[in-house]
Protein backbone atom coordinates (compact mmCIF):
# COMPACT_ATOMS: atom_id res chain seq x y z
CA UNK A 1 0.00 0.00 0.00
CA UNK A 2 1.32 3.36 -1.07
CA UNK A 3 1.12 6.43 0.75
CA UNK A 4 0.36 9.48 -1.65
CA UNK A 5 -0.72 13.17 -1.20
CA UNK A 6 -4.24 13.70 -2.00
CA UNK A 7 -6.78 16.97 -1.41
CA UNK A 8 -9.61 16.56 0.31
CA UNK A 9 -13.07 19.16 0.65
CA UNK A 10 -14.57 18.83 3.87
CA UNK A 11 -17.39 20.88 5.39
CA UNK A 12 -18.03 21.64 8.79
CA UNK A 13 -19.71 24.01 11.27
CA UNK A 14 -18.28 26.20 13.51
CA UNK A 15 -19.04 29.16 16.42
CA UNK A 16 -17.16 32.26 15.53
CA UNK A 17 -18.26 35.04 18.46
CA UNK A 18 -16.81 38.43 16.62
CA UNK A 19 -15.17 40.60 18.89
CA UNK A 20 -17.65 43.07 18.94
CA UNK A 21 -20.38 39.88 20.18
CA UNK A 22 -17.92 39.37 22.83
CA UNK A 23 -18.05 42.66 23.94
CA UNK A 24 -21.78 42.70 23.92
CA UNK A 25 -22.19 39.57 26.03
CA UNK A 26 -19.65 40.93 28.50
CA UNK A 27 -21.67 44.15 29.11
CA UNK A 28 -24.54 41.87 30.05
CA UNK A 29 -22.62 41.02 33.23
CA UNK A 30 -21.35 44.77 33.94
CA UNK A 31 -23.36 46.42 36.56
CA UNK A 32 -24.58 50.37 36.07
CA UNK A 33 -21.33 51.30 37.91
CA UNK A 34 -19.14 49.65 35.88
CA UNK A 35 -21.05 50.81 32.46
CA UNK A 36 -20.39 54.04 33.76
CA UNK A 37 -16.72 53.51 33.79
CA UNK A 38 -16.52 51.32 30.72
CA UNK A 39 -18.78 54.44 28.98
CA UNK A 40 -16.23 56.81 29.98
CA UNK A 41 -13.25 55.16 28.27
CA UNK A 42 -15.41 55.06 24.89
CA UNK A 43 -15.73 58.94 25.40
CA UNK A 44 -12.02 59.36 25.63
CA UNK A 45 -11.27 56.92 22.58
CA UNK A 46 -13.94 57.75 20.17
CA UNK A 47 -14.53 61.47 19.07
CA UNK A 48 -17.60 61.01 17.62
CA UNK A 49 -19.37 59.98 20.69
CA UNK A 50 -20.60 62.28 23.29
CA UNK A 51 -22.00 62.78 26.60
CA UNK A 52 -25.36 64.60 25.84
CA UNK A 53 -27.28 66.82 28.23
CA UNK A 54 -30.34 66.07 28.66
CA UNK A 55 -31.85 68.57 26.60
CA UNK A 56 -30.02 67.67 23.57
CA UNK A 57 -31.53 64.65 24.22
CA UNK A 58 -34.93 65.27 24.32
CA UNK A 59 -34.40 67.21 20.64
CA UNK A 60 -32.83 63.92 18.87
CA UNK A 61 -35.05 61.56 21.02
CA UNK A 62 -38.68 60.79 18.83
CA UNK A 63 -41.57 61.72 20.02
CA UNK A 64 -43.81 59.27 22.28
CA UNK A 65 -43.28 57.44 25.02
CA UNK A 66 -42.23 53.70 24.29
CA UNK A 67 -45.23 51.98 24.24
CA UNK A 68 -43.83 48.22 25.22
CA UNK A 69 -43.49 46.83 21.76
CA UNK A 70 -40.40 47.43 20.89
CA UNK A 71 -38.35 44.96 19.32
CA UNK A 72 -37.59 42.11 22.08
CA UNK A 73 -34.26 41.51 22.50
CA UNK A 74 -32.45 38.70 21.02
CA UNK A 75 -30.58 35.59 23.28
CA UNK A 76 -27.14 36.29 23.78
CA UNK A 77 -27.31 39.84 21.63
CA UNK A 78 -26.63 37.59 18.43
CA UNK A 79 -27.63 40.02 16.46
CA UNK A 80 -25.01 42.57 16.54
CA UNK A 81 -22.42 41.90 14.57
CA UNK A 82 -24.29 42.54 11.31
CA UNK A 83 -23.97 39.33 10.19
CA UNK A 84 -20.71 39.96 8.89
CA UNK A 85 -17.91 42.35 8.56
CA UNK A 86 -19.69 43.40 5.07
CA UNK A 87 -22.79 44.49 7.29
CA UNK A 88 -22.70 47.75 8.67
CA UNK A 89 -23.69 47.99 12.47
CA UNK A 90 -25.77 51.34 12.19
CA UNK A 91 -28.85 51.34 9.51
CA UNK A 92 -29.79 54.89 9.38
CA UNK A 93 -29.66 56.59 12.86
CA UNK A 94 -30.32 60.30 11.86
CA UNK A 95 -29.39 61.34 15.17
CA UNK A 96 -28.58 58.42 17.55
CA UNK A 97 -29.00 58.79 21.31
CA UNK A 98 -28.54 55.74 24.19
CA UNK A 99 -31.34 56.12 26.77
CA UNK A 100 -32.85 53.82 28.66
CA UNK A 101 -36.63 53.12 27.82
CA UNK A 102 -38.69 50.92 30.09
CA UNK A 103 -42.41 50.02 30.49
CA UNK A 104 -42.33 52.26 34.04
CA UNK A 105 -42.49 55.04 31.31
CA UNK A 106 -46.37 53.93 31.22
CA UNK A 107 -49.23 56.02 32.74
CA UNK A 108 -49.20 55.27 36.72
CA UNK A 109 -45.44 54.56 36.84
CA UNK A 110 -44.23 58.31 37.11
CA UNK A 111 -42.53 59.66 39.81
CA UNK A 112 -40.88 56.03 40.94
CA UNK A 113 -37.60 57.65 42.00
CA UNK A 114 -39.75 59.59 44.46
CA UNK A 115 -41.61 56.54 45.75
CA UNK A 116 -38.98 54.61 46.72
CA UNK A 117 -36.87 57.86 47.95
CA UNK A 118 -33.99 56.83 45.50
CA UNK A 119 -33.95 59.81 43.76
CA UNK A 120 -30.51 61.06 45.16
CA UNK A 121 -28.75 57.46 44.18
CA UNK A 122 -27.22 59.64 41.08
CA UNK A 123 -23.81 60.02 40.96
CA UNK A 124 -21.61 63.15 40.45
CA UNK A 125 -22.58 66.80 41.63
CA UNK A 126 -24.58 67.54 44.24
CA UNK A 127 -25.99 69.11 47.58
CA UNK A 128 -24.58 66.05 49.43
CA UNK A 129 -21.47 66.54 49.27
CA UNK A 130 -18.44 64.81 48.00
CA UNK A 131 -18.23 61.99 50.26
CA UNK A 132 -14.60 61.16 48.93
CA UNK A 133 -13.64 64.40 50.27
CA UNK A 134 -14.53 63.98 53.43
CA UNK A 135 -13.47 60.30 53.95
CA UNK A 136 -9.86 62.04 52.62
CA UNK A 137 -9.98 64.70 55.01
CA UNK A 138 -10.68 62.22 58.28
CA UNK A 139 -7.95 61.78 60.60
CA UNK A 140 -6.41 58.87 60.42
CA UNK A 141 -5.48 56.52 64.26
CA UNK A 142 -1.41 57.29 63.85
CA UNK A 143 -1.85 61.49 63.38
CA UNK A 144 -4.57 61.01 66.62
CA UNK A 145 -1.97 59.49 68.64
CA UNK A 146 0.67 61.48 66.95
CA UNK A 147 -0.51 64.64 68.22
CA UNK A 148 -1.04 63.62 71.72
CA UNK A 149 2.46 62.22 71.70
CA UNK A 150 3.88 65.78 70.96
CA UNK A 151 2.44 67.48 73.50
CA UNK A 152 3.87 64.56 76.21
CA UNK A 153 7.19 63.52 74.39
CA UNK A 154 10.12 64.93 73.40
CA UNK A 155 13.76 63.58 71.38
CA UNK A 156 14.34 60.10 72.11
CA UNK A 157 10.98 59.27 73.65
CA UNK A 158 8.92 60.79 70.98
CA UNK A 159 11.02 58.67 68.85
CA UNK A 160 10.57 55.90 70.78
CA UNK A 161 6.42 56.72 71.16
CA UNK A 162 6.59 57.08 67.22
CA UNK A 163 7.64 53.75 66.58
CA UNK A 164 5.45 52.32 69.18
CA UNK A 165 2.52 54.18 66.98
CA UNK A 166 3.65 52.96 63.82
CA UNK A 167 3.60 49.17 65.07
CA UNK A 168 -0.28 49.69 65.90
CA UNK A 169 -2.71 47.58 64.26
CA UNK A 170 -6.06 48.78 62.55
CA UNK A 171 -7.60 47.81 65.90
CA UNK A 172 -5.28 49.77 68.17
CA UNK A 173 -2.93 46.39 69.27
CA UNK A 174 0.77 46.60 69.96
CA UNK A 175 2.27 44.04 67.06
CA UNK A 176 5.85 44.11 67.54
CA UNK A 177 7.10 43.25 70.66
CA UNK A 178 8.64 45.62 72.86
CA UNK A 179 12.16 44.18 72.89
CA UNK A 180 12.39 44.06 69.05
CA UNK A 181 11.81 48.06 69.34
CA UNK A 182 14.10 48.78 71.73
CA UNK A 183 16.93 46.47 70.10
CA UNK A 184 16.19 48.05 67.01
CA UNK A 185 16.23 51.78 68.60
CA UNK A 186 19.24 50.93 70.68
CA UNK A 187 17.09 51.94 73.59
CA UNK A 188 16.66 50.76 77.22
CA UNK A 189 14.41 48.45 77.71
CA UNK A 190 13.06 50.02 80.86
CA UNK A 191 12.30 53.34 78.77
CA UNK A 192 10.82 51.74 76.16
CA UNK A 193 7.97 50.64 78.33
CA UNK A 194 7.60 53.35 80.45
CA UNK A 195 6.27 55.21 76.86
CA UNK A 196 4.02 52.43 76.02
CA UNK A 197 2.65 53.34 79.63
CA UNK A 198 2.11 56.68 78.64
CA UNK A 199 0.92 55.72 74.73
CA UNK A 200 -1.98 53.53 76.76
CA UNK A 201 -3.56 56.88 78.55
CA UNK A 202 -4.03 58.62 75.44
CA UNK A 203 -7.29 58.79 73.49
CA UNK A 204 -8.94 56.32 72.60
CA UNK A 205 -8.87 54.20 75.71
CA UNK A 206 -7.34 50.87 75.20
CA UNK A 207 -5.11 52.00 72.59
CA UNK A 208 -1.72 49.95 72.94
CA UNK A 209 -2.54 46.64 74.18
CA UNK A 210 -0.87 43.77 73.55
CA UNK A 211 -4.17 41.67 73.93
CA UNK A 212 -7.83 41.67 74.84
CA UNK A 213 -7.17 41.39 78.46
CA UNK A 214 -4.95 44.00 78.65
CA UNK A 215 -6.76 46.18 76.13
CA UNK A 216 -10.42 45.66 78.69
CA UNK A 217 -8.05 46.32 81.53
CA UNK A 218 -6.75 49.81 80.36
CA UNK A 219 -10.18 50.81 80.27
CA UNK A 220 -11.44 49.30 83.54
CA UNK A 221 -8.55 51.19 85.13
CA UNK A 222 -9.74 54.51 82.87
CA UNK A 223 -13.70 53.84 84.54
CA UNK A 224 -11.92 53.11 87.88
CA UNK A 225 -13.84 49.55 87.70
CA UNK A 226 -10.59 47.96 87.93
CA UNK A 227 -10.94 46.11 91.41
CA UNK A 228 -9.66 42.79 92.22
CA UNK A 229 -12.55 41.17 91.09
CA UNK A 230 -12.45 42.34 87.73
CA UNK A 231 -8.77 41.86 87.45
CA UNK A 232 -9.70 38.50 88.35
CA UNK A 233 -12.83 38.28 85.73
CA UNK A 234 -10.53 39.59 82.97
CA UNK A 235 -7.97 37.19 83.77
CA UNK A 236 -10.32 34.48 83.08
CA UNK A 237 -12.21 35.74 79.76
CA UNK A 238 -11.64 31.77 78.42
CA UNK A 239 -13.87 31.08 81.27
CA UNK A 240 -16.17 33.78 80.65
CA UNK A 241 -16.35 32.68 76.86
CA UNK A 242 -17.42 28.99 78.15
CA UNK A 243 -20.10 30.43 80.30
CA UNK A 244 -19.01 28.95 83.16
CA UNK A 245 -20.45 31.67 85.41
CA UNK A 246 -20.12 29.03 88.95
CA UNK A 247 -16.26 28.37 88.35
CA UNK A 248 -16.11 32.49 87.59
CA UNK A 249 -17.98 33.40 90.70
CA UNK A 250 -15.72 31.54 92.96
CA UNK A 251 -12.43 32.71 91.40
CA UNK A 252 -13.90 36.38 91.51
CA UNK A 253 -15.73 36.02 94.25
CA UNK A 254 -18.91 37.63 94.21
CA UNK A 255 -22.09 36.38 94.02
CA UNK A 256 -25.01 36.16 91.19
CA UNK A 257 -25.92 40.33 91.26
CA UNK A 258 -21.98 41.52 90.92
CA UNK A 259 -20.90 38.97 88.33
CA UNK A 260 -24.21 39.96 86.15
CA UNK A 261 -22.87 43.72 86.95
CA UNK A 262 -19.20 42.79 86.05
CA UNK A 263 -19.74 41.15 82.27
CA UNK A 264 -22.00 44.25 81.66
CA UNK A 265 -19.60 46.11 82.47
CA UNK A 266 -16.89 44.71 80.06
CA UNK A 267 -19.58 44.20 77.55
CA UNK A 268 -19.45 48.51 77.48
CA UNK A 269 -16.04 48.41 76.39
CA UNK A 270 -14.36 48.14 73.17
CA UNK A 271 -12.41 45.11 72.35
CA UNK A 272 -10.91 47.04 69.12
CA UNK A 273 -10.61 51.02 70.10
CA UNK A 274 -8.56 51.94 66.95
CA UNK A 275 -11.33 51.06 64.47
CA UNK A 276 -13.11 54.20 65.65
CA UNK A 277 -10.47 56.28 63.39
CA UNK A 278 -10.35 53.54 60.41
CA UNK A 279 -11.88 55.50 57.46
CA UNK A 280 -11.74 52.53 54.88
CA UNK A 281 -13.62 53.83 51.74
CA UNK A 282 -16.78 52.33 51.78
CA UNK A 283 -18.44 51.76 48.16
CA UNK A 284 -22.10 52.50 48.42
CA UNK A 285 -24.54 49.75 46.45
CA UNK A 286 -26.16 51.24 43.89
CA UNK A 287 -29.64 49.72 42.82
CA UNK A 288 -29.79 48.43 38.62
CA UNK A 289 -33.34 48.52 38.41
CA UNK A 290 -36.33 50.07 39.84
CA UNK A 291 -39.28 48.18 41.01
CA UNK A 292 -42.81 50.11 42.01
CA UNK A 293 -46.05 49.38 42.08
CA UNK A 294 -48.27 51.10 39.70
CA UNK A 295 -51.68 52.54 40.20
CA UNK A 296 -53.30 50.30 38.43
CA UNK A 297 -52.11 47.24 39.51
CA UNK A 298 -49.05 45.33 38.41
CA UNK A 299 -45.32 46.54 38.36
CA UNK A 300 -43.17 48.77 36.83
CA UNK A 301 -39.73 47.55 36.21
CA UNK A 302 -37.04 50.26 35.22
CA UNK A 303 -33.04 51.08 34.73
CA UNK A 304 -31.46 53.20 36.87
CA UNK A 305 -30.26 55.30 34.25
CA UNK A 306 -29.17 57.71 36.49
CA UNK A 307 -25.94 56.72 37.02
CA UNK A 308 -25.14 57.09 33.50
CA UNK A 309 -24.65 59.06 30.83
CA UNK A 310 -26.70 60.39 27.70
CA UNK A 311 -24.53 58.74 24.64
CA UNK A 312 -25.00 60.53 21.10
CA UNK A 313 -23.29 60.25 18.00
CA UNK A 314 -22.46 63.91 16.94
CA UNK A 315 -23.42 63.66 13.01
CA UNK A 316 -22.16 67.28 12.27
CA UNK A 317 -18.69 66.65 13.71
CA UNK A 318 -18.81 63.38 11.50
CA UNK A 319 -19.49 65.64 8.67
CA UNK A 320 -16.51 68.53 8.78
CA UNK A 321 -14.37 65.38 9.81
CA UNK A 322 -15.36 63.83 6.41
CA UNK A 323 -15.20 66.70 4.60
CA UNK A 324 -11.49 67.21 5.57
CA UNK A 325 -10.06 63.75 4.90
CA UNK A 326 -8.59 63.64 1.93
CA UNK A 327 -6.32 60.04 1.79
CA UNK A 328 -8.23 56.60 2.34
CA UNK A 329 -6.41 55.73 5.74
CA UNK A 330 -7.99 59.02 7.70
CA UNK A 331 -11.45 57.79 5.64
CA UNK A 332 -11.29 54.76 6.65
CA UNK A 333 -10.98 55.54 10.76
CA UNK A 334 -13.74 58.04 10.23
CA UNK A 335 -15.85 54.86 9.31
CA UNK A 336 -14.49 52.81 11.74
CA UNK A 337 -15.19 55.17 14.95
CA UNK A 338 -18.63 55.96 13.72
CA UNK A 339 -19.17 52.33 12.92
CA UNK A 340 -18.14 51.68 16.64
CA UNK A 341 -20.12 54.42 18.18
CA UNK A 342 -23.73 53.08 16.55
CA UNK A 343 -22.17 49.55 17.63
CA UNK A 344 -21.82 50.81 21.25
CA UNK A 345 -25.41 52.25 21.05
CA UNK A 346 -26.90 49.56 19.78
CA UNK A 347 -24.77 47.30 22.28
CA UNK A 348 -25.88 49.20 25.09
CA UNK A 349 -30.01 50.06 23.96
CA UNK A 350 -30.25 45.73 23.84
CA UNK A 351 -28.27 45.48 27.21
CA UNK A 352 -30.92 47.68 29.15
CA UNK A 353 -33.71 45.78 27.08
CA UNK A 354 -32.60 42.78 28.21
CA UNK A 355 -32.35 43.97 31.51
CA UNK A 356 -36.05 44.81 31.62
CA UNK A 357 -37.20 42.15 30.02
CA UNK A 358 -35.30 39.70 32.49
CA UNK A 359 -35.88 41.72 35.95
CA UNK A 360 -39.99 42.14 34.76
CA UNK A 361 -39.90 38.14 34.49
CA UNK A 362 -38.56 37.56 37.90
CA UNK A 363 -40.95 40.18 39.20
CA UNK A 364 -43.56 37.91 37.71
CA UNK A 365 -42.26 35.09 39.35
CA UNK A 366 -41.71 36.55 42.62
CA UNK A 367 -44.62 38.93 42.48
CA UNK A 368 -46.12 37.04 46.12
CA UNK A 369 -42.97 37.99 47.79
CA UNK A 370 -43.24 42.22 46.71
CA UNK A 371 -46.94 41.27 48.03
CA UNK A 372 -46.32 40.14 51.02
CA UNK A 373 -42.49 39.22 52.11
CA UNK A 374 -40.39 36.88 52.22
CA UNK A 375 -42.14 34.16 53.35
CA UNK A 376 -43.53 33.98 50.36
CA UNK A 377 -40.15 33.87 48.00
CA UNK A 378 -40.73 30.74 45.52
CA UNK A 379 -37.99 28.71 44.68
CA UNK A 380 -36.74 29.35 40.92
CA UNK A 381 -34.20 28.74 38.54
CA UNK A 382 -32.05 30.43 35.82
CA UNK A 383 -33.69 27.91 33.55
CA UNK A 384 -37.39 28.89 35.05
CA UNK A 385 -36.42 32.88 33.74
CA UNK A 386 -34.38 31.38 30.30
CA UNK A 387 -37.42 28.89 28.78
CA UNK A 388 -40.21 31.59 30.31
CA UNK A 389 -38.30 35.04 28.12
CA UNK A 390 -37.37 32.76 25.20
CA UNK A 391 -33.29 32.97 26.69
CA UNK A 392 -29.63 31.04 26.94
CA UNK A 393 -29.61 30.27 31.01
CA UNK A 394 -26.29 31.68 30.83
CA UNK A 395 -27.96 34.83 29.28
CA UNK A 396 -30.15 35.13 32.07
CA UNK A 397 -27.45 34.38 34.29
CA UNK A 398 -25.09 37.15 33.09
CA UNK A 399 -27.68 39.86 33.25
CA UNK A 400 -28.80 38.65 36.97
CA UNK A 401 -24.83 39.02 38.10
CA UNK A 402 -23.13 42.06 40.34
CA UNK A 403 -26.68 43.86 39.56
CA UNK A 404 -29.08 45.49 42.55
CA UNK A 405 -32.63 45.58 42.67
CA UNK A 406 -35.05 48.52 44.26
CA UNK A 407 -38.44 47.82 45.70
CA UNK A 408 -40.99 49.12 48.40
CA UNK A 409 -39.16 46.56 50.37
CA UNK A 410 -35.40 47.23 50.26
CA UNK A 411 -32.33 46.46 48.51
CA UNK A 412 -32.13 42.94 46.70
CA UNK A 413 -29.43 41.21 44.44
CA UNK A 414 -30.70 39.71 41.84
CA UNK A 415 -29.48 36.63 42.50
CA UNK A 416 -31.55 36.88 45.94
CA UNK A 417 -34.74 35.60 43.89
CA UNK A 418 -33.20 32.35 42.59
CA UNK A 419 -33.14 29.65 45.65
CA UNK A 420 -33.59 25.99 46.03
CA UNK A 421 -36.66 24.47 46.62
CA UNK A 422 -37.75 22.75 50.07
CA UNK A 423 -40.61 19.51 49.52
CA UNK A 424 -43.84 20.71 51.58
CA UNK A 425 -45.28 18.60 54.76
CA UNK A 426 -47.88 17.81 52.86
CA UNK A 427 -47.28 17.39 48.91
CA UNK A 428 -48.07 20.59 48.32
CA UNK A 429 -46.29 23.53 46.28
CA UNK A 430 -42.39 23.59 47.57
CA UNK A 431 -41.66 26.78 49.64
CA UNK A 432 -38.09 28.52 48.71
CA UNK A 433 -35.12 27.84 50.92
CA UNK A 434 -35.11 31.12 51.71
CA UNK A 435 -38.56 31.44 53.09
CA UNK A 436 -37.76 28.91 55.36
CA UNK A 437 -34.78 30.80 56.80
CA UNK A 438 -37.31 33.37 57.40
CA UNK A 439 -39.67 30.91 59.64
CA UNK A 440 -36.30 29.45 61.27
CA UNK A 441 -34.71 33.19 62.15
CA UNK A 442 -38.70 34.50 63.55
CA UNK A 443 -39.36 31.00 65.57
CA UNK A 444 -35.85 31.88 66.92
CA UNK A 445 -36.21 35.71 67.68
CA UNK A 446 -39.86 35.13 69.08
CA UNK A 447 -38.25 32.19 71.84
CA UNK A 448 -38.78 32.61 75.53
CA UNK A 449 -35.69 32.81 77.58
CA UNK A 450 -36.71 29.70 79.31
CA UNK A 451 -37.75 27.88 76.31
CA UNK A 452 -35.20 27.88 73.94
CA UNK A 453 -35.92 25.62 70.97
CA UNK A 454 -33.39 22.67 69.87
CA UNK A 455 -33.45 21.91 66.31
CA UNK A 456 -35.62 18.84 66.78
CA UNK A 457 -38.24 21.72 68.26
CA UNK A 458 -37.62 23.54 65.00
CA UNK A 459 -38.17 20.66 63.26
CA UNK A 460 -41.43 20.03 64.64
CA UNK A 461 -42.58 23.63 64.20
CA UNK A 462 -41.48 23.89 60.43
CA UNK A 463 -43.73 20.86 60.05
CA UNK A 464 -46.46 22.26 61.70
CA UNK A 465 -46.28 25.35 59.25
CA UNK A 466 -45.81 22.94 56.21
CA UNK A 467 -42.23 22.45 56.01
CA UNK A 468 -40.69 18.98 55.55
CA UNK A 469 -37.04 19.38 56.38
CA UNK A 470 -34.04 17.62 57.79
CA UNK A 471 -32.94 18.22 61.09
CA UNK A 472 -29.13 18.99 59.53
CA UNK A 473 -30.64 21.04 56.51
CA UNK A 474 -32.33 22.98 60.15
CA UNK A 475 -28.67 23.11 61.53
CA UNK A 476 -27.27 24.56 58.57
CA UNK A 477 -29.77 26.73 57.17
CA UNK A 478 -29.52 28.04 61.49
CA UNK A 479 -25.43 28.90 61.30
CA UNK A 480 -25.97 30.28 57.77
CA UNK A 481 -28.46 32.66 59.31
CA UNK A 482 -25.04 33.28 62.29
CA UNK A 483 -27.73 31.94 65.07
CA UNK A 484 -26.30 29.95 67.67
CA UNK A 485 -27.30 25.97 69.05
CA UNK A 486 -29.65 26.09 71.56
CA UNK A 487 -27.03 25.93 74.12
CA UNK A 488 -25.53 28.96 72.54
CA UNK A 489 -28.45 30.64 72.70
CA UNK A 490 -29.29 29.58 76.18
CA UNK A 491 -26.25 30.51 77.47
CA UNK A 492 -26.11 33.90 75.84
CA UNK A 493 -29.67 34.73 77.00
CA UNK A 494 -28.14 34.18 80.81
CA UNK A 495 -25.57 36.46 79.97
CA UNK A 496 -27.83 39.04 79.32
CA UNK A 497 -30.09 38.67 81.52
Amino acid sequence: MSLAPRLDLRQSQSLVMTPQLQQAIKLLALSNLEIEAFIAEELEKNPLLDSGSTEEVREAEPDGDFDGDAPEPTDALAGLNGGGEDAPLDVDYSEETFHHDSPSDLAGAQGMDGSLGLAGTATGGGEGGDLQETLAGAENLSDHLMAQAGTVFSGDALLIAGHIIDALDDAGYLTVPLLDIAERLGAPLGLVERVLGTVQTFDPTGIGARDLAECLALQAKEADRYDPCMEKLIAHLDILARGDLPRLRRICGVDEEDMADMIRELRAYDPKPGLQFAATETQPVVPDIFVAPMAKGGWAVELNNATLPRLIVNRSYYAELASAAGDRTSKAWLNDSLQSANWLMKALDQRARTIVKVATEIVKQQEAFFQRGVEHLRPLTLRTIAEAIGMHESTVSRVTSNKYLACPRGLFELKFFFTSAIQSADGGEAASAQAVKSHIARLIADEAPDDILSDDALVDLLKERGFDIARRTVAKYREALGLGSSVQRRRQKKLAG
